[in-house]
């Protein structure tokens, strides 16, 4: 009985139904990459910008896909030699396997971009070259390779897998001409030309962010093996781009894993220190490098390609920063720019097929001509926005964060502020009158009593030995809020992408201590026998004399209010 069903059942449909399905769950899982890019890019970035980042993101999708909808999917069949030919005219099947499994391939492409002009962008400019990669520079370069145009199968050669060059390289270099156009953030250099570090706020975003990616790139690239079964001429079914899905994900997974060790090992000899956000830009260009060879390419040469991506990675990055001073905030260039490259470039080397002078210089022309095009589009766009003022924000405006300058929001809005959550003590001090005999520890009893204020900054994690002591004298009120300044403890190195900077503002908490009837020097020896470790930075206590105090409740004045 199962053999009749399966009789019945005609080949063509079956795999026809298969394969829409498997393309449809590998653009979801692309999809899915956006949210990686928004933590990747978020956590390299300051507090007071990371708003503006996921805004962004948000809008790359937004915009950019109604865009290639309307636009940039028939200009992609144009440029490949045939005519506009709009999406809206597909099927149902088309609008799958044809436009939005090239729509988040245009996407990704469009998104690399906002993480190399990070910090200073006006958010109208980014749009409007959002608009003009998703509907023309894009859709130029997946149109002349993979829409079979001159440089694609049907012309030259040029060979690209899954976009290592066309999506990735392409995004990476137009990152590149658009952090060029709009030049550094203030205070990336020095008048003397030396680089200062910006670190980011959160490595712990650029991580999650990383793996996020690197799951959504088996989309990415095993997902390119879009036919899961075809038919032959005899009707029956057989596995189409499927069968090479083996080697595909091998090759993806040994580059990702060989990029982080390069990047690691590259980092080590440079810095004496495995840097962590270098690892995990090393694993995403290691990824980048095998994604337009994953198809062809050797195992042991998915190793080597990876390696090579990922020991490239902070050489070109010190290059790029450091010599030709582009303020590329997330290294979008050395991770999809130079790794998308050098990816297809050394197809000829590690291919299965074995080595090919043919197909060396067709990627060697494909990559010149992908980069001159993108370079020249993408400078236009910025160019001209940069000669009408509107390429970034104002020097007021870049200092106080685009978070608010641009969107009138804080990311964090409870950073720094008096309700801040502080480490705390091991229980809730009652300085109530009721729970407590003892004359008030606020203050007030003595008429005429002087008023004091003790004020100490000391090391985060003593606060709640320090609420303890204070209490235990019977001064359990007090103020808090974080602070950092720098006193006798010395300065430290730190560590951002390799490059090192200098901390010398140390994090400390400021306790602040007003009283009436306890003695000032009490209190002050209080804090300081709970604060001492032995150790530079400890600390120091001040006492001084407080004129008048007025209680916003009572209106009291003078001691009493204390």
């Amino acid at each position: 009985m199962t053999s009749a069903v399966l009789a019945s059942i005609d080949p063509s449909v079956l795999a026809e139904g298969v394969n829409l399905m498997w393309v449809a769950v590998v653009c979801f899982l692309i999809f899915f990459m956006h949210a990686g890019f928004a933590m990747l890019e978020a956590g390299q970035v300051r507090a007071k910008n990371v708003a503006n980042q996921l805004t962004k993101n948000l809008l790359t999708w937004s915009v950019g896909v109604l865009v290639y909808f309307l636009v940039g999917f028939g200009v992609e069949g144009l440029s490949a030699g045939g005519g506009f030919s709009a999406a809206s005219a597909l099927g149902d099947g088309g609008w799958v396997n044809s436009w939005l499994f090239g729509a988040v391939f245009a996407m990704t492409a469009a998104t690399i971009v906002s993480g190399a002009v990070a910090g200073r962008a006006k958010l109208r400019a980014y749009v409007a070259y959002t608009i003009a990669i998703s509907a023309v520079i894009y859709p130029v370069v997946a149109g002349i390779t993979w829409g079979g145009g001159f440089l694609g199968g049907g012309g030259l050669g040029f060979t690209d897998f899954a976009g290592g060059m066309i999506v990735h390289g392409m995004g990476g270099i137009a990152g590149l001409t658009a952090a060029y156009v709009l030049g550094p953030r203030m205070d990336r250099y020095a008048e003397d030309g030396s680089s200062n570090v910006i670190p980011g706020h959160s490595m712990t975003f650029a991580v999650l962010g990383t793996l996020i990616l690197a799951f959504g790139w088996y989309g990415f690239n095993v997902g390119t093996t879009a036919t899961v079964f075809s038919v032959t001429d005899a009707g029956e079914l057989a596995l189409g781009g499927y069968a090479s899905v083996g080697r595909v994900a091998l090759g993806t997974t040994l580059g990702m894993a060989a990029g982080g060790v390069g990047a690691a090992a590259a980092s080590l000899a440079l810095s004496k220190k495995v840097d962590t956000l270098y690892v995990a830009n090393g694993l995403l260009a290691g990824l980048v490098g095998v994604t337009g060879i994953a198809n062809l390419v050797t195992w042991w040469g998915a190793v080597a390609v990876g390696l090579l991506c990922g020991l490239q990675l902070p050489l070109v990055f010190e290059f790029v920063s450091d010599t030709m001073k582009i303020d590329d905030v997330c290294a979008v260039f050395p991770v999809h720019g130079s790794a998308g490259v050098l990816g297809v470039l050394a197809l000829p080397f590690v291919s299965i097929n074995g080595f090919s002078v043919d197909l060396l210089v067709s990627q060697v022309i494909g990559v010149v001509v992908i980069t001159a095009w993108t370079v020249i589009a993408t400078a236009i766009v910025f160019g001209a926005f940069k000669a009408l003022g509107q390429a970034r924000v104002t020097p007021e405006h870049e200092r106080d964060g685009l978070d608010v300058s641009e969107h009138g929001v804080e990311t964090y809005p409870e950073f720094g502020r008096a309700n801040v959550a502080t480490d705390g003590g091991p229980s809730v001090v009652d300085a109530t009158e009721s729970a407590n005999d003892s004359p008030r520890a606020d203050g007030g009893e003595e008429s005429g009593a002087e008023i004091k204020m003790v004020t100490a900054v000391v090391r985060p994690d003593k606060l709640g030995a320090i609420k303890q002591a204070l209490a235990e004298v019977n001064a359990p009120s007090l103020t808090v809020t974080n602070v950092s300044g720098r006193g006798s403890q010395p300065a430290k190195k730190g560590q951002w992408r390799g490059e090192e900077f200098t901390v010398d503002l140390h994090q400390k908490v400021k306790v602040e201590v007003v009283v009436a009837d306890i003695p000032a020097d009490e209190v002050a020896e209080a804090i300081a026998g709970a604060a001492k470790t032995g150790e530079p930075g400890d600390g120091k206590v001040f006492i001084m004399p407080v004129e008048d105090a007025l209680q916003v409740r009572t209106g009291a004045t003078g001691p009493e209010a204390v």
